[in-house]
């Protein structure tokens, strides 16, 4: 095995280890939820999608919001409405972050990915994979007002961390130029 192969490994071992405890903290606080309408709405997760965006990539991202989803629904504790809501705001804050590096464009990212796409997306699912009668827009303001209030803590947590410093040194841990 070469150097550069080393490298590689050793990020994807520290982004894998990174996301397993991103969502086993999102399926651990997931009792943590908001009753809005006819769903059952997680701050926590939006909040870790965010940071799976600044400090994972989407694709991470993506995947840890796939996993949580998987877990929650298979402990029974969540719904087949979580996939698209969290795997949609996951992207758009990753892609966001990954090609803007701007947090607020992040947090639109999720907001808009979550609330209005993944809301969107929930019409099918709920209407042809669990047999619910729904409208359209029905998950749009239940998932934007989780996906506030979760954007909301993310938007604390992350100005903490930037403010004292820390942001920066967390996100060097998982660049590959931090791997000597």
């Amino acid at each position: 095995m070469n150097h550069h192969t080393a490298k590689h490994r050793l990020i994807n071992t520290k982004k894998l280890v990174t996301a397993a405890m991103l969502v086993a903290l999102t399926v651990a606080l997931s009792g943590f939820s908001i009753p809005i309408g006819a769903s059952r709405c997680y701050p926590i997760q939006h909040l870790v999608n965010i940071l799976c965006a600044v400090f994972l990539g989407p694709a991470w991202g993506v995947a840890a919001a796939f996993c949580t989803s998987l877990i929650r629904n298979l402990m029974g504790t969540g719904s087949l409405l979580a996939f698209p809501g969290s795997m949609v705001g996951a992207l758009l804050a990753g892609l966001m972050y990954k090609y803007s590096h701007k947090l607020t464009l992040t947090y639109i990212g999720e907001l808009f990915g979550t609330g209005v796409l993944g809301g969107l997306l929930c019409f099918p699912v709920a209407s042809y994979l669990m047999g619910q009668t729904t409208a359209i827009f029905a998950y749009v303001l239940p998932f934007f007002m989780s996906s506030l209030a979760g954007t909301c803590i993310a938007f604390v947590f992350l100005g903490v961390l930037y403010k004292s410093g820390i942001l920066d040194t967390l996100k060097g841990l998982l660049a590959e130029r931090a791997v000597s």
